[in-house]
């Protein structure tokens, strides 16, 4: 396997991981508190990078691609982390 199929491989991997994180992500912060404002921003980052992560990964730019699905990422095991997101899949979250 080349380099490059590798690199195409791990971003199919990593969109089917986050996509499922995102799926399976809840806000645990109380309504009408600072906290819950930023897992919304959370939440929001992370589908933000991860829709450009699927642009870079049609436009064939998979290193972008695979940067961006990290950083979506990042995001919600950032908030589980915080205590303000509730991700309990231990293969898709650092748990707190």
């Amino acid at each position: 396997m080349t380099l490059l199929e590798e690199l195409k491989l791990r971003v199919q991997k990593y969109e089917k991981l986050t996509e499922q994180a995102l799926q399976e992500v809840q806000i645990i912060a109380e309504k009408g508190t600072k906290d819950h404002e930023r897992a919304k921003l959370f939440i929001q980052m992370a589908r933000d990078y991860f829709s450009d992560a699927k642009y870079y990964a049609e436009k064939g730019d998979n290193i972008t691609a695979l940067a961006s699905f990290s950083y979506a990422h990042a995001w919600l095991d950032a908030g589980v982390k915080a205590g303000i997101l509730k991700g309990e899949n231990t293969r898709l979250f650092v748990q707190p």
